[in-house]
């Protein structure tokens, strides 16, 4: 395995606008995936020993470089501290939850588990790019279908994706089918 693929490979994070998967940098290197999973463990282990300011960081199945734990994250964290960013209102938790649990998700269906109409929570969670567009319903109307991306991901350090999740209530493994019902009968409780 090559120094200069593995070079490469840090090329593109740097350059890519968003994380990366392995086969997207197989293509771009031009290589097989597998040679492109050693370079990424040589730039790992090589960031890591020389005491870079960025490490390699995996989540959601894609790379991307972010910056090294203590003061380049701090360092960082100011920098874009200074562009005026709120956080997320209690209303964009809510609906970004639901989404999350229950993509894809339509608007009309994402209301009715909340209660309230979630038209301009979910334009802000398009606009951040933590949610995006992911076909059509098969409801009245053809609703668009919401999931989350792969930037919620990297925020939420969701490295095995959505399978990261955390199980509700204790259960390893909850049936989207199931929660569903569990949700409207809360949302029937509102109402």
């Amino acid at each position: 395995m090559s120094a200069d693929l593995a070079a490469c490979c840090e090329a593109l994070l740097f350059v890519a606008a968003e994380p990366l998967t392995l086969h997207e940098l197989a293509a771009a290197a031009e290589v097989e995936a597998e040679a492109v999973e050693a370079a990424l463990a040589e730039l790992d282990s090589r960031l890591a020993g020389r005491g870079a300011g960025v490490v390699l960081d995996r989540a959601g199945g894609r790379y991307g470089l972010r910056a090294a734990p203590g003061e380049p994250a701090e360092a960082a964290s100011r920098l874009q501290a200074r562009a005026p960013e709120r956080g997320l209102s209690p209303a964009a938790l809510e609906a970004l939850a639901v989404v999350a649990y229950l993509q894809p998700i339509g608007r009309p269906e994402i209301a009715r588990i909340r209660g309230v109409s979630s038209d301009a929570v979910v334009a802000g969670l398009l606009e951040r790019e933590l949610i995006e567009e992911a076909g059509r319903g098969d409801g009245l109307g053809t609703p668009v279908l919401y999931r989350t991306t792969t930037t919620f991901e990297r925020i939420f350090g969701l490295e095995e994706g959505v399978n990261g999740l955390p199980a509700l209530d204790g259960h390893d493994e909850l049936e989207s089918a199931e929660l569903r019902q569990r949700l409207h009968a809360v949302a029937a409780e509102r109402g």
